[in-house]
């Protein structure tokens, strides 16, 4: 495969994720923390990371509503639910995890 075509299939699969992200409002970050060691904002802080070594400006309020698909505020006065005691306990635990680990580790969890 050629570089252009992986980058085309990289930046379409991105599209997706963010759509499918958009349309599952049901779950919540803490969620995804929890499960995938990452969540929506996570990935807007790596877009803008992304932009900055290229160069270009980018906000964390405009990384994230290229994600959101709304304004960051918006999205958890619709959407964001307080988080169960099991939710918490979970994250307090995936943290832990990731202070015992390796510094490369934690860098990757987002």
């Amino acid at each position: 495969m050629d570089d252009k075509t992986r980058t085309e299939l990289e930046a379409a699969t991105f599209r997706r994720l963010v759509a499918h992200f958009r349309e599952r409002i049901d779950v919540q970050n803490i969620d995804l923390m929890n499960l995938a060691g990452f969540c929506r904002n996570c990935l807007s802080r790596w877009y803008r990371e992304e932009a900055e070594q290229r160069s270009v400006p980018l906000s964390d309020p405009e990384a994230r509503k290229i994600v959101y698909g709304m304004p960051y505020d918006e999205w958890r006065t619709k959407y964001q639910k307080e988080a169960s005691a099991e939710q918490k306990a979970a994250k307090r635990a995936l943290t832990a995890s990731h202070k015992r680990a390796s510094p490369s580790a934690r860098g990757r969890a987002g």
